[in-house]
Formats: structure tokens, C-alpha cells, sequence
């Protein structure tokens, strides 16, 4: 077999390295390398990898960003304690077509709701009742903020326009709303049965929103404003039973899970009375605002917002394409 030799000039002063042998043009192909078994390695397990994952961002001159704290990024709502105290039930008296049909829609759904979960409006439900109405009506009440968010969005982005400062606040609505359901599921694990009515429920409600919510924004803006006043009388009634002794008396130790106390920005030693008086604060404004939504002109920007977020004014106008 013929072996071409491969050779290097020799440069004074410095030693030419080995001669290197290759095959030549009419050598047979070389012998298959031997073939080793493959180690067998197991993969780190989820909780393992997280972990990992977890130390390798927070290490020392890494340059990946730690971890965030959710209240870093979420915007929480903060209220004043006379603000919190002095709320009550409030009503629009409905004028319009659209103001009557929402309100009629969700008084009806109120009085079957009542009566699937077993709430009596004028009695005092078991703490299990409490919980498990909060925790289905905030898996519904999270869909409109995000259904209308996400299709003014999608008519932005369409048309080329400022929204008018609606988007931000309609997802942070949702978000707010989800946040109230992430409190109490800290209080009660649902079962599969109640999961199972949420997925149903979710599935109806999402789709039925998004088509009224194509076809008439201020009648859905009206059905949040009535469902709202509802939960305001919802956690209205809470309050008056914890103030009672019959619901989360300070003998049955339960405090606010540590998520709602970094949200709502709650001192460390508060109780079950004081997250309930911020969820029912969120709920009066989320009313107060869908209500005025309802009534804006169709041109109108956010009046919740400051101007120069929620209009095009004084921006300069350029041909685009």
C-alpha cells in the first residue's frame, strides 16, 4: 500500500514536527472505528433541572438575569384604609337597551349561581361555601378584561392606531382578577368535579364574550359593570360575617397567603378582614370603571389614564411604506 509522506519546511532555529502519513488517492478506505457501547445516562429529573437552572442564573458572575419576584413585575393595586372602609354596595340604575338586557343577564346568572353553589345572600354559608364561590366566580371574571385586551390589541395593531389607553388597563384587570384567584386556591385545593365545572364554564363564557364583544364593546363593558356591583355585595356579606365571628374568626388561624400579602402590599401580620376589604376595593373599581366604558363615545380615550398615554396628541404623523 502506497503512503504519501507529508513534510514541513524546516525553519532555522525551531524543530520540524513529526511527519504526518495519510492515505493516498488509491488506498482502501480505512477500518470502521471500533464501536462502543452507549453509556447510559439518566436525564435529571424536572425538579433537578429547575434547580440547577435556578443557581446557574443567580450565581455569582453569571451573566444571566436572576429570577423575579411576581410583584416586581405585576402591577398590585394600593388603597387607603378610610377608602376600603368607607365602600359599599353600589347600583347604576340601567337606562339604555343595552345597560337593561346586562343587567337582567346577570341577575339571572346570579340567582342560578346562588343556587348551584348553595349561597344564601341572607344567611351565613360554611367557610367550604365561601371558598368555593370566590373561586369559581374569579375563573370567570379574569376572561373579560383579557378578551377585551386582547382584541383591542388586535384592532391596533390592524389599524396602525393608539388604542386610547384601554389595553393596559383591561389586562391588568384580568391579571388583578386572576391574583383573587390565586389567593384563596391558596386556601382550598379544588377536586376534579369543581375543576371540571370551571373548564365547562370558562369554555362557554370565553366564547360567548368574544362574539358579543365583536359585536357591541359597551354591552359587554355593561355586563362586567353589573357583575361587578354583585361582587361587591359578595365580599360585603364577607366582611359582615367575619366582623360576626362566623367566617375566619382569629381562633381559626387562617391568615392571607403570602402571594396576596406581597400584592396588596398588606402588613405581615394581617388578617383574612383586611384582604377581603382589598379584593371587594378592586371589585368597586373594576365597576365604577366598566360602567363608565360602557357610557364613553365610540372616539373617546381612557379618562383613567393620564392624557398623554391614552391619545396620539402632539405626536408627529409620518407616512409609513
Amino acid at each position: 500500500m502506497e503512503r504519501a509522506r507529508v513534510r514541513t519546511a524546516k525553519r532555522p532555529g525551531v524543530a520540524s514536527p513529526p511527519s504526518i502519513t495519510v492515505p493516498s488517492a488509491r488506498s482502501p478506505p480505512l477500518p470502521p472505528l471500533p464501536s462502543h457501547p452507549p453509556q447510559k445516562t439518566q436525564a435529571p429529573s424536572i425538579p433537578d433541572a429547575v434547580a440547577a437552572a435556578t443557581a446557574a442564573a443567580v450565581a455569582p458572575g453569571t451573566t444571566c438575569l436572576p429570577l423575579l419576584d411576581a410583584s416586581a413585575v405585576i402591577a398590585s393595586p394600593s388603597y387607603s384604609r378610610e377608602f376600603m372602609e368607607s365602600i359599599s354596595p353600589t347600583h347604576l340604575p340601567p337606562a339604555s337597551a343595552r345597560q337593561r338586557f346586562a343587567h337582567a343577564f346577570i341577575k339571572t346568572v346570579r340567582a342560578v349561581f346562588d343556587k348551584v353553589t348553595g349561597y344564601d345572600p341572607t344567611g351565613s354559608p360554611s367557610e367550604a361555601v365561601w371558598i368555593r364561590r370566590i373561586i369559581f366566580l374569579e375563573t370567570v371574571a379574569a376572561v373579560p378584561g383579557l378578551v377585551a385586551g386582547s382584541l383591542r390589541t388586535l384592532h391596533s395593531l390592524r389599524l396602525l392606531k393608539h388604542d386610547g389607553g384601554f389595553i393596559a388597563q383591561l389586562l391588568a384587570e384580568s391579571e388583578n382578577e386572576r391574583m383573587h384567584l390565586y389567593t384563596f386556591m391558596k386556601l382550598r385545593d379544588p377536586g376534579p368535579f369543581f375543576r371540571t365545572a370551571v373548564l365547562l364554564a370558562q369554555g362557554v363564557f370565553w366564547n360567548a364574550f368574544f362574539l358579543l364583544f365583536l359585536a357591541s364593546p359597551k354591552t359587554c363593558h355593561a355586563l362586567v359593570g353589573y357583575l361587578e356591583e354583585e361582587a361587591v355585595k359578595t365580599y360585603t356579606h364577607a366582611l359582615a360575617e367575619i366582623d360576626a365571628g362566623r367566617l375566619w374568626p382569629p381562633s381559626s388561624g387562617v391568615k392571607p397567603p403570602g402571594v396576596a400579602i406581597r400584592y396588596w402590599k398588606l402588613a405581615e401580620d394581617a388578617t383574612m378582614r383586611d384582604l377581603v376589604l382589598a379584593v371587594r376595593a378592586d371589585e368597586y373599581d373594576h365597576a365604577r370603571v366598566n360602567h363608565t366604558f360602557s357610557l364613553l363615545p365610540d372616539d373617546a380615550p381612557n379618562p383613567f389614564v393620564a392624557p398623554e398615554n391614552s391619545s396620539t396628541a402632539g405626536m408627529k404623523k409620518q407616512k409609513v411604506g
